[in-house]
C-alpha cells in the first residue's frame, strides 16, 4: 500500500466503531447523549491542555483540566439553569491563569469553543432533535471522507499550506460537494429543500476553518497529533475539530432558519 493510503485500514477501523458509537447515542438521545458529549469535550479539553503544556511541565493540571471541564458541562446541560452557564468558561479560566500554559490566549480562546461546542451538541439533540444532528454530523463525515479520498487521489494546490500542508483546493472541493449531496438527501426526506443543500457547504466550510485552526495550534505547539487515542486519527481533538466549527455554526442557523432546519 502507498504511503498515500498507509493509515486507511486504521482510519476505517476506527471511523467505523466512532460512527457505530456517535448512532447509538444519538438515536437514544438523553442521557446517553449528553454522556458522549461530556467525555469527548472532557478529552478535548485535556488534550489541548497537553499540548499548550510548556515542554517538562508536569501532566497532571492537564488531566485536572480535562475532568473540570466534562464536570462542567455536564452540570450546565443536565441542571439547565441560566446562571451555571458561566462554568463553560471555567477550564479556559483555570488553565489560563492557575497552571503554567503556553500560549495562555489561544488555550483560552480554543477551550470555550470546544466547551461552546459540546454545548451545542447537547442543545441542538434535545432542543431541535436528532435529525439535526445526524445531518451535521453526516455533512463533516462527508466533508472528511471526500477531502481525503479527492485530495490523496488529485493532489494540486494546497489550500492553506502554510497552517495545513495536507489539505489541498481538490480535496476542499470535494467536501463541498459531499457536503451539498448529503443536503440533498436529507431535503428529499423532510422539510429542509433548496435551502438545506445550500446550507450544508457552509457547514462543511466551518468544519474545514475548525479543522484548519486545530492543524494552526499544533504546528505553534510543534506536536503532530493532539494525542494518541485513536488508531489512524490521532487523538480526539484531531478527530472532532471540524465538528466544533460546523456546530457552531448550525447553533447560530437554527434559531434563524428554523423551518428550514428540520422545522425547528
Amino acid at each position: 500500500m502507498s504511503s498515500n493510503w498507509s493509515d486507511l485500514r486504521a482510519r476505517t477501523a476506527s471511523g467505523v466503531a466512532m460512527v457505530a458509537a456517535g448512532a447509538l447515542a444519538i438515536w437514544l438521545g438523553g442521557l446517553p447523549f449528553i454522556l458522549l458529549s461530556v467525555l469527548v469535550t472532557g478529552l478535548m479539553i485535556w488534550e489541548l491542555a497537553a499540548m499548550t503544556t510548556p515542554e517538562g511541565g508536569a501532566r497532571w493540571p492537564a488531566i485536572g483540566l480535562g475532568l473540570i471541564g466534562a464536570g462542567a458541562l455536564f452540570a450546565v446541560v443536565f441542571v439547565h439553569l441560566w446562571f451555571l452557564m458561566p462554568l463553560l468558561i471555567l477550564p479556559a479560566a483555570l488553565g489560563s491563569f492557575a497552571t503554567p500554559r503556553r500560549d495562555r490566549a489561544i488555550f483560552a480562546a480554543y477551550a470555550i469553543l470546544i466547551m461552546l461546542a459540546g454545548y451545542a451538541l447537547v442543545a441542538l439533540r434535545l432542543g431541535v432533535g436528532s435529525e439535526v444532528i445526524l445531518w451535521l454530523v453526516c455533512v463533516v463525515v462527508a466533508s472528511d471522507v471526500g477531502g481525503y479520498f479527492a485530495g490523496r487521489a488529485l493532489g494540486g494546490p494546497k489550500f492553506w499550506p502554510r497552517v495545513s500542508p495536507k489539505k489541498t483546493w481538490s480535496g476542499t472541493v470535494a467536501g463541498w460537494f459531499g457536503a451539498a449531496a448529503v443536503g440533498g438527501l436529507f431535503a428529499a426526506a423532510g422539510p429542509g429543500g433548496l435551502a438545506l443543500v445550500l446550507l450544508s457547504p457552509i457547514v462543511a466550510l466551518a468544519g474545514q476553518m475548525g479543522d484548519i485552526a486545530e492543524s494552526a495550534i499544533k504546528r505553534r505547539m510543534g506536536v503532530k497529533d493532539s494525542s494518541a487515542l485513536i488508531p489512524g486519527h490521532g487523538g480526539v481533538l484531531d478527530r472532532f475539530d471540524a465538528l466544533i466549527g460546523a456546530v457552531l455554526v448550525v447553533l447560530l442557523l437554527v434559531p434563524l432558519m428554523p423551518q428550514t432546519l428540520f422545522g425547528g
